[in-house]
């Protein structure tokens, strides 16, 4: 997969600029990956379904089961708000449709706690927030905790620090806190083949950052200003959800790079290392306890009304 070559598919450029200029908490080689990706589309390249995953990161699909009266919920693949095609073919995960299954998981009586199985690089910023909240506002209803096994990348590791713990496998990593967009400018490629891209708008903005002109100082700001809202939201959850402070995380938390399993425990940005195995395990034994104590309360209780 390449750039954009000497004929574009008309049909691709607002994907791409819709795409490029999103907010994204994701690794910067990831994002690379898939606009190459949407470049190649552009110039009349086809993907089989097995290169979309290599893209995207997973070729797993996500499906919750349960083990051992543990609810484990797959965190697999790129983040986007909604499923889509995407989404779809390649095994990526939908904060929605994710957010559906951790409350069914927390309303089911038969589980004792939940695992969140993280293998991501993250993804689109959009809902990111809003699923992190809801986790963290669940604590104390049931165990929650999240493994990055093997990677929690960006969005994915703003989401697994809200559970209650974090643990990471000993050939796993975490961090690249950060949040970016890029923008494709199509005119010189388009202007080699003798179009002219005029965009009829009102409104003062109304069509900055479009595809089809370079991008101006304005409209560069305007979405610097963006990233660094996100940035700032994406900091701030962190330091609430592992009890630290917000200089903590923007300096210290790799600062937008990788982690490694052992720097990321001596930085406090995981709890633990350890293996899925172990992980599920040790929240197996939580939930034997919590349920021994329970029915030996409901004797005592028993004992004392007869």
């Amino acid at each position: 997969m390449g750039a954009i070559g000497e004929c574009v598919d008309l049909r691709y450029p607002g994907i791409m600029s819709l795409v490029a200029n999103t907010p994204w908490a994701i690794r910067t080689e990831k994002l690379t990956t898939i606009l190459n990706m949407l470049a190649f589309r552009a110039v009349g390249g086809r993907l089989s379904a097995e290169e979309i995953q290599l893209v995207v990161g997973a070729a797993r699909q996500p499906v919750a089961r349960s083990e051992r009266s543990i609810a484990v919920l797959p965190l697999y693949g790129t983040i986007a708000q909604r499923a889509d095609m995407l989404i779809e073919s390649s095994g990526g995960t939908s904060t929605q449709r994710f957010a559906q299954a951790f409350r069914q998981a927390l309303a089911d009586n038969s589980v004792g706690a939940i695992l969140i199985d993280v293998d991501s690089p993250g993804g689109m910023v959009s809902g990111v927030d809003e699923l992190a909240q809801e986790i963290y506002r669940a604590r104390g209803q049931k165990p929650i905790a999240a493994i990055a096994n093997a990677e929690a990348a960006s969005a994915a590791y703003w989401i697994a620090t809200a559970a209650d713990e974090l643990s990471v496998t000993p050939s796993g990593e975490v961090g690249s806190i950060g949040v970016l967009a890029a923008h494709e400018d199509l005119s010189r490629a388009l202007e080699q083949q003798g179009i002219t891209m005029s965009l009829i708008a009102a409104g003062k903005y109304k069509g900055e950052a479009s595809p089809y002109a370079p991008l101006s100082a304005e409209a560069r700001a305007a979405i610097q200003d963006r990233v660094d809202d996100y940035y700032d939201m994406f900091v701030r959850t962190v330091a609430r959800n592992r009890r630290t402070t917000i200089e903590a995380v923007r300096a210290g938390y790799g600062e937008g790079r990788i982690v490694g399993a052992k720097e990321a425990v001596r930085l406090g940005m995981v709890d633990h290392v350890e293996t899925f195995e172990a992980a599920l395990g040790r929240l197996a034994a939580i939930v034997s306890r919590q349920r021994s104590r329970a029915a030996a309360g409901r004797f005592q209780h028993v004992l004392h009304t007869e």
